[in-house]
């Protein structure tokens, strides 16, 4: 263990699963509560398009990714309360035309398969400082708007009271929504495109089943979250398996766990 520790790549995997998955857990009871988890995927598609533009302009694919997800997350929000269309309508059409986009941008490069493969399915082992800093910032800023919980908590259970008591429930959902597409970006890194929406769910949910309270909701999803990413990746260098499968593969147990313990 202490060897394993040693390693400097385990050191920057350890902290960015950590990071990863107290940003994914907090937003993800928000997720889970609403009832969005379709968004999601539809965000972690979005960032795919992203990945895509940032590899056929060879720059790093995370920078593009962390604007055009949020500009998705916004125009979702937009269509959903302009329109008559629904939230599960919206995120469709994003979906299809963020995945639509990333194929043509790839199509654009000849050389670009394993670097998108990387991303598809993550690569906690390759996370570098500079990706540190990046998810450490979000963190920071995601810290720096614990006072907005209540808000958004608020409007969860009861947006129309919430509206009534004079809360600009359009603009929280918004700034959630930007929050939650960076949130999504940061992590493909670590889990990859495919599973990082298992990474906003599976914690939230778990955590719903054991907690009696929102607050306490929040509380058991953020450290399901950040040890599962502990415990799947140590997991997967002692079987030598993905880790990024491994840690949702550990939420997975924990969430078979909080079915049984919740019925009873």
């Amino acid at each position: 263990m202490i060897d394993l520790l040693g390693m400097p790549f385990m050191q920057r995997a350890f902290i960015a699963g950590c990071l990863v998955g107290f940003l994914a857990s907090y937003f993800g009871v928000f997720v889970v509560q609403r009832r969005l988890s379709f968004l999601g995927t539809g965000l972690a598609h979005a960032a795919f398009g992203g990945v895509a533009l940032g590899l056929l302009l060879q720059t790093e694919p995370l920078w593009i990714a962390a604007p055009f997800t949020a500009l998705v997350a916004v125009g979702i929000n937009w269509i959903r309360t302009s329109t008559g269309l629904t939230g599960d309508t919206a995120i469709g059409i994003f979906f299809s035309v963020a995945v639509a986009l990333g194929v043509v941008f790839l199509s654009l490069r000849q050389d670009y398969t394993a670097d998108a493969f990387a991303y598809l399915f993550g690569s906690i082992l390759a996370v570098t400082v500079a990706d540190i800093w990046v998810t450490a910032g979000v963190t920071i800023v995601a810290a720096a708007l614990i006072p907005m919980w209540s808000r958004w908590a608020y409007a969860t259970f009861d947006s129309e009271l919430a509206v009534a008591d004079g809360l600009r429930v359009v603009r929280h959902d918004y700034l959630l929504s930007i929050l939650l597409a960076v949130t999504v970006v940061v992590a493909v890194k670590v889990v990859g495109i495919l599973l990082v929406a298992a990474f906003l769910v599976i914690p939230a949910a778990s955590a719903r089943l054991l907690s009696r309270t929102f607050f306490a909701m929040s509380l058991v999803s953020g450290a399901i979250g950040i040890l599962s990413a502990v415990v799947g990746l140590l997991l997967s260098y002692q079987l030598d398996i993905p880790s990024g499968a491994t840690i949702i593969l550990v939420q997975a147990a924990v969430f078979c766990g909080a079915v049984v313990m919740g019925k009873r």
